[in-house]
């Protein structure tokens, strides 16, 4: 009986995403003003701001099939999100929300057309659209038979689509580079449009060709009436200023939607028609989307970066390439007391974020001793334990961080140096200081062994009462 009633769940959840599906209307692709995949800025609060600031279709950063495939799909009540988890560190591969699910593409890098099958029909029920990258002229996307060397290999390219085209319920597009030869490129888009994609990306520049070198508008004008499916113009943010500038390069290509990406980076307020937002709010509203959906403090500080430019030489400028955490981001932007706010209640709804990322081998360990009533694991019983990340920024010098004060410490008061063993799991570690006759460990898993004897010492230092938790918790080296 439970066993029906299993099945008869599951059959329930499977009609009610194919019928979501089914009711969300077709992406159409004409006339509109569109992000541009970007590696690191095309995440959630880049997208939900470019959505407010008025873009009609928004895309991901290209993600890799391999790591799309390896990923959990995960809902997230806190967050009010989908995540899409590496199981391995607990790294949010992709983040999405319903406010972006039906003006939503994801781009893919793949060369194969069964992994990027097994992908769309992962994520077609969290996105409105499925592109495929073919003109990333990148070492990485090259060497891996992807981007831009699919331009060389129309036929897999052609395979690639049909097949996406032919299985999912949602459209399919891919963005290409022009060809050196005119004819060669129109044959390439009347050999791709034949897939049966919705429409397709065509970035004004060659392979080899870069941002400083001119868009050839010329180009996509004659490939827009060699075909009848949306042409999507991309490549014009050199000289994009304003709003008005996306509407006149559209007309210089003769295309259906024009695709803005760099111009977009160092000011998304592009796509506003009553014109662009000062930096300082565009700023404070896209911190407020990082904190509002957790996002990481490195991918932050990338795309504040793009929007301060030239600023950074400021002197806020150089405190705020000191940051580390999303907390001492906020600070310079006075959202400071907004940050530990939400990020206290994302804690209390739930929220797994870094710091409670446990290795699967870990957490399937711990589990198994949960059951038998014992610790963690027998290396870490009668260990004193605090989750206390080691952020590298947070120290002036070499001779503030956690391992030298305590072994100078250590040495004041004719104690032995401290000895530490470090445990790892998949690609993370975790620390244990041995310090008189006490053991003293992190709980937060850091990416290095270093990394993670620091954020051993910093416990035993906290705990010998050398540090107070007050300016540990504003800096962020102390969770709980």
């Amino acid at each position: 009986m439970l066993q029906l009633l299993s099945r008869s769940t599951k059959w329930h959840s499977f009609l009610n995403k194919f019928q979501n599906m089914k009711s969300r209307p077709k992406l159409d692709y004409r006339n509109k003003l569109i992000l541009a995949p970007m590696v690191r800025v095309g995440t959630l609060p880049m997208r939900l701001l470019a959505l407010e600031m008025g873009a009609d279709i928004v895309y991901t950063e290209e993600l890799i099939d391999l790591k799309l495939i390896k990923s959990i799909r995960r809902h997230n009540p806190a967050l009010g999100t989908v995540d899409f988890v590496d199981p391995s560190d607990g790294t949010v591969v992709f983040r999405t929300c319903a406010l972006e699910t039906s003006r939503l593409v994801l781009q893919m890098g793949t060369s194969d057309a069964a992994r990027a099958l097994a992908v769309g029909k992962l994520l077609q029920q969290d996105i409105s659209g499925l592109d495929i990258n073919m003109g990333c002229p990148k070492e990485f996307s090259i060497k891996g038979g992807m981007g831009a060397a699919l331009l060389a290999n129309p036929d897999k390219a052609a395979l690639i689509l049909r097949t996406l085209c032919s299985n999912l319920d949602i459209p399919v597009t891919c963005k290409i580079r022009i060809l050196p030869d005119l004819d060669d490129t129109i044959s390439l888009v009347e050999k791709l449009a034949d897939t049966g994609i919705a429409a397709i990306g065509i970035h004004a520049r060659t392979r080899d060709e870069r941002p400083q070198h001119r868009p050839h508008p010329d180009v996509l004008r004659a490939v827009a009436k060699a075909v009848s499916i949306p042409i999507i113009a991309n490549g014009g943010s050199r000289n994009m200023q304003k709003y008005e500038d996306i509407l006149k390069f559209q007309l210089e290509c003769g295309a259906d939607s024009v695709m803005v990406a760099r111009a977009a980076q160092i000011n998304v307020s592009i796509f506003r028609r009553d014109g662009l937002l000062p930096m300082d709010e565009l700023i404070e509203k896209y911190l407020r989307l990082c904190v509002d959906y957790d996002n990481a403090p490195h991918n932050a500080k990338y795309c504040v970066q793009n929007m301060l430019k030239e600023l950074q030489e400021t002197p806020r400028g150089k405190r705020f390439l000191q940051c580390q955490t999303l907390q001492q981001i906020c600070e310079i932007w006075h959202l400071g007391d907004y940050c530990r706010r939400k990020q206290k209640e994302l804690r209390t709804l739930g929220n797994s974020g870094r710091a409670e990322v446990e290795p699967p081998e870990a957490q399937a360990k711990r589990q198994k001793m949960e059951e038998a009533a014992t610790a963690i694991t027998d290396d870490f019983e009668g260990v004193i334990c605090r989750s206390m990340p080691f952020l590298r920024s947070t120290y002036a010098s070499d001779n503030h961080l956690p391992k030298t004060v305590l072994y100078v410490y250590a040495g004041r008061t004719g104690k032995s140096p401290p000895c530490y063993e470090t445990q790892q799991c998949d690609k993370l570690f975790r620390a244990i200081c041995s310090y008189d006759g006490q053991r003293y460990s992190s709980t937060f898993w850091e990416k290095n062994k270093k990394q993670a004897e620091q954020g051993a010492a910093l416990v035993a230092l906290l705990h010998l009462g050398q540090l107070q938790e007050e300016p540990l918790r504003e800096n962020g080296s102390l969770i709980n």
